[in-house]
This record gives C-alpha cells, structure tokens and sequence, in this order.
C-alpha cells in the first residue's frame, strides 16, 4: 500500500519527492527508519543535519565531547554559543531547528565492545564519522554481527573517502584494511590538520548512500570506495572484494590491543616505552626546579603561537632532521607536539639518529595545559 504524506510532508519534501524513482513510498520509508550516527564532531556535524532534512525518523548520535573553539571552522552543527555544551545537546538543537519532529536519541557512552551490539541492534544502519581505526574495526565487526549496514568515511587534510560495509551483501571494512596501521603512522585531524568542506563533501557521499540503502534507490558502494583529492577536484574509485579464506566475524575483540593502542591510565593517548615517555606532572616539576633539560616544540609556528610550553625551542617535525646539530646530548631532551602523535614519531627520528636520552610528552600539550596551566587549554 501506498504511504500516505501530510500536506506539509508533501511540501517539505516536494523537490525531493520530484526525482524519478523516488516518490512517496521512499519518503515514508525515510521517515520509519532509525539510523545510528558515531560522532557529532567534523562528519556527524555534516551528515546529521542532512539525515534530518531528508527526513530520517530516528537519529542516535553517540560522543561524550564537549564544543571547542578549534571545532568550528569544520563542525558546521555547533556555534560559538555551544562552546562548552555537549555536542549531542548542540546537535540535537539544530536537528530541532530543521524539523522538530525528527526525534533525536543521545547517547553519552565511550563505545567499546561492551555496548556496541547493544546500541546497534536499535537501529537499522549506522554512519561511522569516527576519528580512529579502533572504533572503526569495532563499528564494522559490530555492523556485521547485528546484520545491519555500515556506512562509513574518513577525511584527513585536504581528502577523505567514503564507502558502504554490508557483511552478507559484500565486504566489510576489514576486507579493505585487513590490518590497521601502526600506532602513530597516520595522523588524526588535530594534528594533521582538515579542510571543511572535506568533511561536507564526504558527509554528503554518507548521506546519499544511507538514502540509497534505505529506499532501495541506486546502486551502494559495496565493495567500492570513493576517494576525494580536494586540491585536484578530482574523484576516484577503487574496486575490493571479501576475502573468502577469513572467519566470518561472530564476536567483539578488544581494539585497542588490535590496532597495538598501548594506553597510559590517565590518557587516551598512545604512548611509548615508559623509559621513552615524560608526564605533565613530571615536565612540569623539573621546569620548576631549574633541571638541566632541552625541551623542544615539534609543532607548527601557527601552533605555538596559541599556546607553549616555556622555555622551549621549535623544531617542526617536518624540519627536525636539519636541525640534529642543535640537539643536546648533554642534559636530558623533552620533545612535544599537540597531542603527543608528532612527538612519539620525532622521538623514533631522533633515537634512529643515536640520541639516547630523549623522551617525548604524553598527551602532549593539551594534556599539559588542562593538568599544569587549564587556563592554557585553548585548543
């Protein structure tokens, strides 16, 4: 039978009833389904307002963050009077904005194994926007023991890629990335940097397949991923298929120790040896103390300008290798970057040079200012 739609319905979404192959039936499908989005940062920002203009019935959003200054040239859902707010209370008011009839579901838990299957099999297809490949292999293994599909994307500078993992229609995630990359070989967001309309073109790549796979419209990229080089304006497609000779996935391992995330208990981040690392606490105490130390800035003169770590010498990653004379071997070596992800690679450089007593700030200092200085905490 035929859906019926609201005068207004019909009106809202008149330009997008008028497609050929569309139509009322695709609209009230839109409107019954429940999608599960896993970030309202830079691609949650960009596919939950369009999820919710399209018409989407149910949206869960899943993050524990709050809105900072940094978010805002990306994070289009979010303004300058959010800062400070969850992003899920952020999100959830400009869904209300675009149509307060699209029920929003928060949900502020960290997503790990214990849950994931919990939360997945309320929903019928769930869109990855995360930022790390620990919660990308769960997001998949989760998708595909539910039976429900992944729709996913990654953006990182001046690109991004978008595609669709389905276990029983096709290959998932992992039939692409069998194995994850190396802790500290691929750089997030905040310390590689993002171009935002990356994040709108991918997000609305996101969109269009979640649309796709829900009405039946079109053709998903299952087995195919779409790539996106803004500086050349140019898009390409690769081709994968599953690996028949791999164990269907059947349950959740802990990721972490799958992608080789080695945590300290007070951060998130990844770190080093316990020989190779320094904490804020400990960095702090020896600048006070007056302790012999050459500490050394690994980020962008752009960076240091917003916030550093007294006294200090920059030596971009980029650049540190021309400047090996101007390491001491004589006192203690302390290198940092934002996060601790540019300092744990200049840490292997210069141990690779023959520097033996250098360690590299956990958690970088961001971690710094929020322990030692929060009024710092800036970015």
């Amino acid at each position: 039978m035929t859906a019926v739609l609201s005068r207004e319905q019909l009106v809202r979404y008149s330009r997008q009833l008028a497609n050929p192959h569309f139509g009322e039936t695709a609209q009230h499908r839109l409107s019954q389904s429940r999608v599960l989005v896993v970030g309202a940062g830079g691609l949650g920002s960009a596919t939950i307002p369009a999820l919710a203009a399209m018409g989407i019935g149910t949206i869960g959003v899943i993050d524990t963050d709050v809105v900072e200054l940094s978010n805002l040239h990306r994070q289009l859902a979010h303004g300058i009077a959010d800062i400070g707010r969850s992003k899920l209370d952020s999100i959830a008011e400009t869904v209300a904005r675009i149509d307060p009839e699209i029920e929003v579901h928060r949900h502020s838990v960290h997503l790990d194994s214990s849950n994931a299957l919990e939360l997945f099999r309320g929903y019928e297809l769930v869109l990855d926007g995360s930022d790390n490949f620990a919660t990308r292999y769960l997001v998949n293994d989760a998708a595909a023991i539910t039976g429900i599909p992944l729709v996913w994307g990654a953006i990182l500078g001046y690109g991004g890629q978008a595609g669709v993992a389905w276990a029983g229609h096709g290959p998932t995630y992992r039939d692409l990335f069998p194995v994850p990359p190396a802790p500290g070989t691929v750089l997030s967001c905040a310390e590689g940097g993002v171009l935002p309309t990356v994040c709108a073109t991918i997000g609305a790549i996101m969109c269009s397949e979640t649309v796709k796979i829900l009405t039946g419209i079109g053709e998903p990229l299952i087995g195919r991923v779409t790539t996106y080089d803004a500086l050349s304006g140019r898009f390409r497609e690769i081709e994968y298929a599953a690996n028949e000779e791999v164990n269907p996935i059947t349950e959740l391992v802990d990721y972490e120790v799958f992608c080789g995330v080695q945590k300290d208990p007070n951060t998130t981040l990844t770190t080093g040896a316990p020989s190779d690392t320094i904490d804020s606490d400990e960095l702090a105490s020896l600048l006070r103390a007056g302790e012999p130390l050459q500490v050394i800035d690994v980020r962008e003169p752009f960076e240091r300008a917003i916030v550093t770590i007294e006294p200090s010498e920059l030596f971009p990653l980029g650049e540190l290798g021309r400047h090996l004379e101007a390491i001491r071997t004589d006192v203690p070596v302390v290198v940092y970057c934002h996060h601790g992800v540019r300092s744990e690679r200049a840490l292997r450089l210069l141990q690779g040079a023959g520097f033996t007593n250098v360690r590299h700030l956990v958690g970088g200092i961001d971690e710094y200012a929020h322990v030692i200085d929060p009024a710092q905490a800036r970015y």
